[in-house]
């Protein structure tokens, strides 16, 4: 085992307990993930990328309705995140329902759980479970492709 004299923590023990700390949260260190690649484990950074994406997404637009973030506008964070057809039918949903057509509701939520939800034929599913004030909440379903893509769709949960 190795210590470092400056600060007597052993490095070793530090990496295999921050290791154990992302495999136990379902998330795998790249550099880990490099050295030991079993099966799927493509899959699995396929999933963890989508659901990187759709968090990236929900929480800079989130950023831009609130105002936290002056650097950004929400028509900006939507143009860099979704496909054009998206954007489009998004414009059309807002005006029909009158609410805003990400959180797919007049208010903005509190807060959000990203989950994976399964794939095929080279998309994703991730589901967004947004929380609101009243306790109640809104799963709203986006689809990703699993090349990288913009976010190709985004709508209610299916009933």
């Amino acid at each position: 085992m190795e210590v470092d004299m400056t600060t007597g923590i052993r490095r070793t023990a530090v990496v295999a307990v921050t290791a154990g700390l992302l495999l136990a949260g379902g998330l795998a260190a790249p550099a880990l993930a490099a050295e030991a690649s079993p099966p799927g484990s493509h899959q699995a950074a396929r999933q963890i990328g989508v659901v990187e994406k759709v968090t990236a997404f929900y929480d800079q637009y989130l950023d831009a309705i609130n105002g936290t973030n002056p650097n950004m506008d929400p028509t900006e964070v939507r143009n860099e995140f979704l496909t054009p057809e998206l954007n489009a039918r998004l414009d059309d949903w807002a005006e029909e329902n009158m609410a805003d057509p990400v959180f797919r509701a007049q208010n903005t939520p509190e807060s959000r759980d990203v989950r994976y939800e399964g794939s095929g034929a080279g998309h994703a599913t991730v589901i967004v479970t947004e929380h609101f004030g009243d306790g109640s909440t809104i799963d709203v379903w986006y689809r990703v492709p699993l090349d990288g893509g913009r976010i190709s769709d985004l709508k209610d949960a299916p009933q």
